[in-house]
């Protein structure tokens, strides 16, 4: 009688009755009948992916589980003895981890409450998982609150999970096999599953933070540093690089939110933050909002805060160029206080690692009005002359790879600086100012300083630029697993940061999905030896080896890829150069 009366229930629903059902069930219902043609008089069996399926949701969930593990021990423990099972779906609806009662394990099989089931909406029906994939919200679906028969015993209440870019990544669902008949009586479960899935998006945002500031928030002081209720990750000038789901209400509904600054809608910037860390009552730690509103706030500090050198200012183009690497920072302070003079500037490093982006930086943080940039391969000194001949007043001449330079163009460029005091050159070149064959009159007239931008493979803000590229080209629609950061992490990159750009764009457009995995990287690609034949002597790597630890933050295996040898040599050339980490 009663699946006679669930079925008679659905078609009223169908007609547009009220029946008391919560909107997201029947909207679910309908959905069920009119978008996927299920019939409610059938007891389908859960759907259960492959072993090989199950093996790939997995993998491609394992930053996730990793996150999730240690909450859904502690909520197991907790309901332990109440024949509860937990669930850790991906965004699809398929589980990929699982806690339950082993005296129960053929029984939670039968129902599908396990590792493999798929309870997206479309193959279950109305069903807890699904209807927190689609409404993305915390739901209840009570017994027959289900769509199908064959799962009105159950009583299952989900959360979803956020990453920190703000998109579903998962599902944790705390399900029972029997239950009373009030749906009232999960109240707890609700309680239970949303605090978990907050912690779990906690526990997710700060290991993706130890370079960055995190700021946590809630309403009260009481549980502010050991429960917090939402939090956002900052950039050092007070950009939103992540946050938690609850960290949402904070911005206006339906705006971005990365790259916002977070005095936009709290009054407070990045230079309050040291105010609010725990050195301080949390009681006195009050963030006024820009609605009027306040909260408490708790500021956790970077391991390795990104200060600027002295003299920097903390926004503008070239603090944009580092993510908190030391040699850059050194360097973009020296770029900063040397942009608003008139002296002339080489910039030295490998192919791709910025030095035109650093040279236009560098222009625009200047006084100069005008800007012209020439490429020395087969520039004549007649295009010479014609291209700097309408300059008015300061301009800044960007002479790109200018150990290129023919010999009469040389003498050319030398009678026009001569001639011309207003012209401001920032000169870029592959090569060692010492490899550099120009005439010694016109080298000095072009390197009144020399800025030197760091190899890729030796800088330790590798993760953000990747993060940079990703969220700059693909917005919040495609992130790396754990495994293709890992590998990339660990290449050399010979072509620096525009083979690293190059890379993610393809395998972002390779990917399938939101997540870039291991096989959508393209093979790191070798110079050929006609080529290697035009760059400069490369240096002893070993020369290096300090450098390279000291970027990998001394993982040993990062570099033994960065310098594509054995972890057991990187072992004996730490050992032989009598090397240790830093304390």
């Amino acid at each position: 009688m009663r699946d006679a009366g669930h079925v008679e229930e659905i078609g009223r629903v169908l007609d547009g009755s009220q029946t008391g059902r919560d909107s997201f069930v029947s909207a679910s219902w309908r959905r069920c009948v009119e978008l996927y043609g299920m019939d409610p008089t059938r007891s389908d069996p859960a759907h259960i992916v492959t072993e090989a399926e199950l093996r790939d949701h997995r993998k491609q969930a394992e930053w996730m589980i990793a996150a999730a593990r240690s909450g859904l021990q502690s909520l197991f423990r907790q309901v332990a003895g109440q024949n509860y099972v937990l669930l850790l779906t991906d965004a699809k609806g398929v589980c990929v981890d699982f806690f339950g009662d082993d005296l129960f394990t053929e029984d939670l099989r039968s129902a599908g409450l396990y590792l493999g089931s798929n309870w997206s909406e479309d193959l279950a029906g109305t069903c807890g998982v699904g209807a927190c994939i689609v409404t993305q919200e915390p739901v209840t679906v009570h017994q027959d609150d289900h769509f199908g028969n064959a799962h009105t015993v159950l009583s299952c209440t989900a959360a979803p999970i956020f990453d920190s870019l703000g998109q579903l990544a998962a599902v944790l669902d705390i399900s029972l096999l029997r239950s009373p008949t009030p749906k009232s009586s999960q109240n707890l479960a609700m309680n239970l599953v949303t605090s978990a899935a907050r912690r779990v998006e906690m526990a997710n945002l700060m290991a993706e933070s130890p370079r960055d500031w995190v700021l946590r928030l809630s309403a009260s002081p009481e549980f502010l540093d050991v429960d917090p209720e939402a939090a956002v990750r900052l950039d050092g000038s007070g950009r939103v690089l992540g946050y938690t789901r609850a960290a949402r209400r904070l911005f206006p509904e339906g705006a971005p939110i990365l790259g916002r600054g977070i005095d936009e809608v709290l009054s407070i910037s990045v230079d309050d933050l040291p105010d609010l860390m725990r050195d301080r009552p949390t009681e006195e730690r009050v963030i006024e909002m820009r609605d009027g509103g306040a909260l408490f706030g708790h500021a956790i500090a970077p391991k390795s805060p990104r200060r600027p050198h002295q003299g920097m200012s903390r926004g503008g183009p070239l603090a944009g160029l580092t993510g908190g690497d030391p040699e850059m920072n050194r360097l973009i302070g020296q770029a900063e206080r040397l942009a608003p003079g008139t002296v002339p500037l080489l910039i030295c490093g490998e192919t791709g690692t910025g030095k035109t982006k650093l040279a236009r930086a560098i222009h625009m943080t200047s006084k100069a009005q005008g800007f012209i940039s020439l490429e020395c391969a087969g520039l004549d000194p007649q295009t010479l002359m014609q291209s700097c001949a309408e300059a008015m007043g300061p301009t800044t001449l960007l002479l790109r790879r200018i150990e290129e330079i023919a010999p009469e163009t040389a003498i050319a460029l030398g009678g026009l600086l001569d001639r011309r005091p207003e012209l401001r050159t920032l000169a870029t070149s592959c090569f060692e100012p010492s490899q550099i064959a120009l005439p010694r009159p016109l080298f000095h007239r072009l390197a009144g300083g020399v800025l030197n931008v760091p190899p890729l493979r030796m800088r330790r803000d590798l993760d953000w630029l990747m993060s940079r590229h990703l969220r700059r080209h693909a917005g919040d629609a495609v992130r790396l697993s754990p495994s293709a950061r890992a590998e990339l992490l660990g290449r050399s990159w010979p072509g620096n940061i525009r083979e690293l750009e190059q890379v993610l764009d393809v395998a972002a457009a390779l990917c399938v999905g939101s997540v870039i995995d291991l096989l959508d990287l393209p093979a790191p690609l070798e110079v050929t030896p006609q080529i290697e034949k035009a760059l400069p002597a490369p240096s002893d790597p070993w020369d290096t080896l300090e450098e390279v630890l000291d970027a990998c933050e001394w993982n040993m295996a990062r570099a033994a890829r960065r310098l594509g040898v054995n972890r057991s040599t990187i072992l004996r050339r730490i050992r032989k150069a009598g090397l240790r980490p830093p304390e």
